[in-house]
């Protein structure tokens, strides 16, 4: 999960311990079902924290999900920044987001069932890999790598073609799940004007390396 500065003496951290375990505990039920009509209790249980800690951190059930939602993209963007640290070439980047994101279903299951099953209502959302990918978009139509005229749009089908995607990689094994990646990175650099050979190449390309 994200990691940020931590909390300055005993009472916040273990405040904070509090906060992370409601947070996870919301990420796994999400990933196993989706299923938010849960009990508070229930949560609480899961997170093995009092049942009137959570009025200390969250208004409501929904407040926690949408938190762990915002969590679970957070995670994501992370990630996709690790990966493409050193990568300059929009096209590049976009075709390699798409073929990272199916081997994360691998990796990190739990991020990615999340974002399968809230993923829709996230497509232009600040946090994750959206804003990341609106970027590049712009900057491939700025220098003319890409021909799409309205950003916005492309990354909307972006972003359905990637949620479609990842439906059968965390649903089904898969004979060759990076060649099906590949082919759809390929068909989003085609959509987004790269010319066909080139955007089969770029699509094809090794993967930078972790770390």
């Amino acid at each position: 999960m994200p990691t940020s500065a931590p909390p300055a003496n005993r009472f916040e951290r273990r405040r904070a311990a509090t906060r992370r375990a409601l947070i996870r505990a919301a990420r796994e039920i999400l990933a196993e079902s989706d299923d938010t009509s849960v009990s508070i209790q229930a949560i609480a249980d899961r997170a093995d924290v009092g049942f009137g800690s959570f009025y200390n951190h969250f208004d409501s059930k929904t407040a926690l999900f949408d938190q762990a939602v915002l969590d679970a993209l957070d995670e994501y963007g992370q990630e996709i920044d690790a990966r493409l640290s050193g990568v300059d070439d929009p096209a590049e980047r976009v075709a390699f987001g798409v073929r990272l994101s199916a081997a994360l279903a691998d990796s990190h299951p739990e991020m990615m069932r999340i974002l399968r099953h809230r993923g829709l209502g996230h497509i232009h959302s600040d946090r994750g890999l959206s804003p990341r990918a609106l970027g590049d978009i712009r900057a491939g139509q700025a220098c003319g790598r890409f021909t799409v005229t309205d950003p916005e749009i492309a990354l909307s089908a972006l972003g359905g073609s990637l949620l479609a995607l990842l439906d059968p990689h965390l649903t089904g094994p898969g004979a060759d799940r990076d060649a099906t990646a590949r082919t759809m990175a390929e068909l989003m650099l085609r959509m987004l004007g790269v010319p066909d050979d080139e955007a089969r190449d770029i699509a094809g390309r090794p993967l930078p390396s972790a770390g």
